[in-house]
């Protein structure tokens, strides 16, 4: 499995009077590039969604290393760390573009539910998700 990097470039109103990116801003930039992992692998959140799966978070973890700026176009890679059909990890690293200095490294992970938020062995609901997931843990995902 070898995909595109996910790239965003900073918004004006992402930023605060200092100039620089809200620290608030970088959960939204993960769940950009999960949804980005999604549609790359052929999976689709609202697609998921409509089949009634959702992927909720159940924790968030971010480490600021630098200040992003204004204008400034980051790469978020993704690396699925851990997966057993029924809860996951992600890991990833936000680097700039072009320097390649590493800017956020952060933690999340989430659950697998149905439509009315009960918990669901992905495995069973849908073996074409689990086995994308499967195979993420641990690689290498991304080429260049």
């Amino acid at each position: 499995m070898k995909l595109k990097p996910f790239y965003r470039r900073v918004l004006y109103y992402e930023t605060d009077k200092m100039g620089i990116v809200h620290h608030s801003n970088y959960l939204r930039w993960l769940e950009e590039a999960r949804l980005d992992f999604l549609e790359q692998v052929g999976i689709p959140y609202d697609k998921m969604e409509e089949n009634g799966i959702m992927i909720p978070v159940l924790s968030s973890f971010c480490q600021y290393k630098y200040a992003v700026r204004f204008n400034e176009t980051v790469c978020i890679k993704m690396h699925m760390e851990e997966f057993n059909g029924l809860k996951f990890r992600i890991s990833y690293t936000v680097t700039d573009k072009n320097s390649g200095e590493i800017r956020l490294l952060a933690e999340t992970s989430h659950f697998f539910v149905d439509s009315k938020l009960k918990p669901i062995r992905i495995k069973n609901a849908a073996p074409e998700i689990y086995n994308i997931f499967r195979d993420a843990v641990g690689a290498d995902i991304y080429g260049e």
